[in-house]
């Protein structure tokens, strides 16, 4: 719900973002908070399913990321230059798991739990030409190897390497 002067999220704004995202092809959705992409900065609400793709990626030097769990289970993964899984930290709803990550990481996201809920944060303004640099060693989004790639992510361990196979 939007008003003058503040904007508030309920269980009904949940419940719309997440039949929303059930019906997305991603199999994950975002809710802008921000007024607008050119606000310093941004907030979202993102609702994800187990087996959605969020490519392996990084943000310019200067522009970090906090993350935490609303609702479910989220794990954060952080990758090396190669692609190798060096942290795999949980994100769980009310008992664990806030990370913020530093600008130049390689990192993905996994929606562990159906119906996960994380509450984002990042300077903005948003850029698509610069928001994120994709890591070349992993599929792009949509490609045939996304959905093998989103498999491998879902049980990589610290030291796996995604090779190009589930």
């Amino acid at each position: 719900m939007t008003s003058e002067g503040f904007r508030y999220v309920d269980g009904g704004t949940i419940a719309d973002l997440v039949a929303r995202m059930r019906a997305s092809p991603r199999g994950r959705l975002n809710l802008n908070l921000h007024p607008q992409l050119s606000d310093p900065i941004q907030r979202f609400v993102n609702a994800g399913q187990p087996g959605s793709y969020v490519r392996p990626h990084r943000h310019q030097s200067d522009r970090w990321e906090l993350v935490l769990s609303l609702r479910g289970s989220i794990d954060a993964v952080i990758f090396d230059d190669l692609g190798g899984v060096l942290r795999r930290l949980p994100l769980r709803a009310g008992a664990e798991g806030v990370i913020e990550i530093a600008g130049g990481v390689w990192h993905s996201f996994v929606f562990v739990a159906p119906d996960s809920i994380a509450f984002e944060v990042k300077p903005g303004p948003y850029d698509a030409a610069t928001d994120k640099q994709f890591a070349r060693w992993a599929p792009a989004e949509g490609s045939p190897a996304a959905a093998d790639c989103a498999r491998w992510l879902a049980t990589a361990a610290v030291g796996a390497v995604w090779r190009g196979v589930a």
